[in-house]
């Protein structure tokens, strides 16, 4: 199995489309942070609207590395999974189209094996993608901003987190968005199946996502109690639970504490969940496949 997987990296990153994620997240990251830098009292102004009229806000001690990242998070996570599917629908559809695929059938390697090694590889090329979305995000904010007190603006609620309480929200926040990725890796491989080239899976994940996402953020009380609960993406963004903070009886923020933990580990077991069900349905499908390509 480390044979295939090691195997399956290295198609991945041999193409160049692979290096066309990591150049677009450097580049979206590196014009929100120039963009911040020089103008970042008018994004801040925008955040937290009429408040700005009755408090007294230190901005220069609000745009530190950590508010950034956060900024970040929120403006290209959505944007993510095009650039995750345009590698997991190529895993299966591309083999199809450059007429490999029947030859990797014939090999002494059971289909689980290798529709195994596939995912994996797509696995490990979406932790690659959040960790380097990390260092640019994080690390370098961090650099170019210095750190403090982090603000989190939620409805009509302002949340100040220490400095000392942040650092290991983002870890798991990379972590669980992670996983949030690896589910739309997960739908695109098991679309790359039904398609002899990776035109087709990669605008049907995107269009599945978009779609959903759609259903997601309406507010209609039919679909929050029918569809909303089932669909991946309602789920996507939960990292943000994070960074909401339990208070105490006088509303003082807790530091080291989670709103609601619960649901956000239940939003991560919808997720595993869906990442089983199509990567099992990826493989049942594939082991009876006829290849004629």
């Amino acid at each position: 199995m480390w044979q295939l997987l090691q195997i399956e990296l290295f198609k991945i990153f041999r193409k160049p489309r692979t290096y066309i994620s990591f150049g677009a997240i450097a580049a979206m990251v590196l014009i929100i942070q120039v963009a911040l830098k020089f103008d970042g009292r008018s994004y801040i102004e925008f955040v937290l609207g009429s408040l700005k009229d009755s408090l007294e806000i230190p901005f220069d001690n609000i745009l530190n590395g950590f508010f950034i990242c956060f900024v970040i998070l929120n403006l290209l996570l959505i944007h993510i999974p095009l650039l995750i599917a345009l590698v997991a629908g190529d895993l299966v559809a591309g083999e199809a189209n450059m007429g490999t695929l029947r030859l990797l059938a014939t090999k002494p390697i059971s289909r689980t094996q290798l529709m195994l090694a596939k995912f994996f590889a797509a696995t490990i090329y979406t932790a690659m993608l959040l960790l380097w979305m990390a260092l640019l995000a994080l690390a370098l904010s961090i650099y170019l901003f210095d750190t403090n007190d982090i603000i989190v603006a939620r409805n009509d609620v302002i949340e100040v987190i220490k400095k000392d309480d942040v650092l290991w929200r983002y870890i798991a926040a990379f972590g669980y968005a992670t996983v949030a990725l690896t589910t739309v890796a997960a739908l695109a491989f098991l679309l790359s199946i039904f398609a002899d080239n990776s035109i087709g899976p990669i605008v049907a994940t995107i269009s599945i996502v978009i779609v959903f996402t759609i259903l997601s953020e309406m507010q209609i009380p039919l679909y929050d109690r029918t569809v909303k609960p089932y669909l991946f993406t309602s789920h996507m963004l939960a990292w943000k639970g994070f960074f909401y903070l339990k208070t105490d009886g006088e509303g003082t923020s807790i530091p080291g504490s989670i709103e609601n933990l619960p649901a956000v580990l239940k939003s991560m077991a919808v997720l595993l969940s869906y990442i089983v069900l199509f990567v099992g349905a990826a493989i049942s499908i594939f082991k009876r496949k006829d290849i004629l390509s």
